[in-house]
């Protein structure tokens, strides 16, 4: 069973930093790094938005309200994803859900998310 926990969120003033993890967990062995990771953010009232992405070969991608500003990593010895963010507007307030989509490799169960954890910016 894939588990996917978020942490890292919380109140930060504007023009502030913040880092994001997600620990995954799975079958012994499973190897995360394999799979599509992405970090992807609900805003009240507004639909799920795509953050940003890491595909298994290292490819990366953003959405382009974030792009120059956030930076997303993993780890695969501790199969953690992470996600900096710099230079946090009032415009990045929302939950933050981390996310295990299917590859050519790996989750083909997915996609699987996490509980979300939330970002306050304030002005």
């Amino acid at each position: 069973q894939v588990q996917l926990v978020e942490s890292g969120g919380g109140s930060v003033q504007a023009g502030g930093s913040l880092k994001l993890s997600c620990a995954a967990s799975g079958s012994s062995g499973y190897r995360f790094s394999n799979c599509k990771m992405g970090w992807y953010r609900q805003a009240p009232g507004k639909e799920r938005e795509l953050v940003s992405t890491i595909d298994s070969d290292g490819t990366t991608t953003y959405g382009d309200s974030v792009k120059g500003r956030f930076t997303i990593s993993q780890e695969d010895a501790k199969n953690t994803l992470y996600l900096q963010m710099d230079s946090l507007t009032t415009e990045d307030t929302a939950v933050y859900y981390c996310a295990a989509e299917p590859s050519a490799y790996a989750c083909w169960g997915g996609p699987y998310w996490g509980q979300g954890t939330q970002v306050t910016v304030s002005s």
